[in-house]
């Protein structure tokens, strides 16, 4: 998938819905080491960015009012408990591949308003955000890479599709990644999204709030399908005003107002989109059953739905 590309014409992409990470993959873990526990020092947190090379974070900061940003040095990264461990299968990188970093989590415990309770976003140089819930973060464990086979970013690998964009400052990885849930034929996805230039520490229901199905089907069993399988894939790329990615160009209302208008069309794209627009970015979701795609459309008609008089 191109990580950066000329706009196409507003017909030619309207129905891009579900952009997934720049990568999916299986990762096993085949080793590990370092310690997870919290170092005692605390982190030097920077009103300003003092070296490109600094991760922004923001959102919802320990201390500090809401919306705040503040800046960590890769130094101060580094210098935190580390895991390290080979990932297998991972499409960011060709074969066996070392990788060490901070555990997300980890990050959260230290910053965070509320470690306990709110979500990690991750947001990359193409306004693409990969959503970290709190679920996630218990069930998987991402990492924030800071090193790929024991190199800083000058000498990671370039993307795997096109192999020109470098993939630093950061990214995001697991040791080892299990799906958890499966809706109707959509799988928990790793959320292994590169280029990572900021994350912030939000309050879930906020977030995800912004998106949450309405109308008096919103609680429909297929609806709230639909709803999940949304907030994990299409809102990476997609936007609901402030929140969600904003790579696409096309906001959630949009995507309703499509789905409503044509939810034949609007499901084959999501299946095969070049069977639509032979330009369309979006990879194809062959595994994707008419349930999937049912639940999809009726999450997304939701914002329209209205009780009949």
């Amino acid at each position: 998938m191109q990580r950066h590309g000329t706009r196409l014409l507003f017909f030619c992409f309207v129905f891009l819905l579900s952009i997934p990470a720049r990568a999916q993959s299986t990762q096993t873990s085949v080793e590990s080491s370092s310690s997870s526990e919290a170092v005692n020092h605390p982190l030097a947190l920077r009103k300003e960015r003092k070296f490109p090379s600094d991760l922004e974070l923001g959102g919802e900061l320990a201390g500090l009012p809401r919306g705040t940003t503040r800046y960590i040095t890769r130094t101060e990264l580094l210098a935190l408990p580390q895991v390290t461990f080979n990932v297998i299968g991972d499409t960011n990188f060709t074969g066996s591949t070392k990788i060490s970093g901070v555990r997300l989590e980890d990050l959260s415990k230290r910053i965070a308003a509320a470690p306990e309770s709110d979500m990690a976003v991750a947001i990359c140089d193409d306004k693409y955000r990969a959503n970290y819930p709190r679920a996630y973060l218990t069930a998987h464990h991402p990492i924030i890479v800071l090193k790929v086979n024991g190199k800083p970013p000058a000498g990671w690998p370039k993307d795997s599709h096109d192999h020109k964009y470098d993939m630093g400052p950061y990214m995001i990885s697991h040791s080892k990644f299990i799906s958890s849930f499966k809706i109707p034929s959509h799988s928990d996805e790793p959320q292994i999204p590169w280029g990572v230039v900021r994350i912030e520490f939000r309050n879930e229901k906020t977030v995800f709030g912004s998106i949450a199905p309405r109308g008096p089907h919103a609680g429909d069993a297929a609806v709230q399908a639909g709803y999940r399988i949304a907030r994990q894939n299409c809102f990476k790329c997609h936007n609901s005003g402030r929140e969600g990615g904003q790579k696409s160009g096309l906001a959630w209302m949009e995507l309703a107002d499509l789905a409503t208008a044509s939810p034949e069309d609007f499901g084959s794209y999501i299946r095969n989109p070049v069977s639509k627009n032979a330009q369309a970015l979006m990879p194809d979701n062959p595994s994707y059953d008419d349930a999937t795609l049912s639940a999809l459309t009726a999450y997304f008609q939701s914002f329209h739905a209205t009780v009949k008089p």
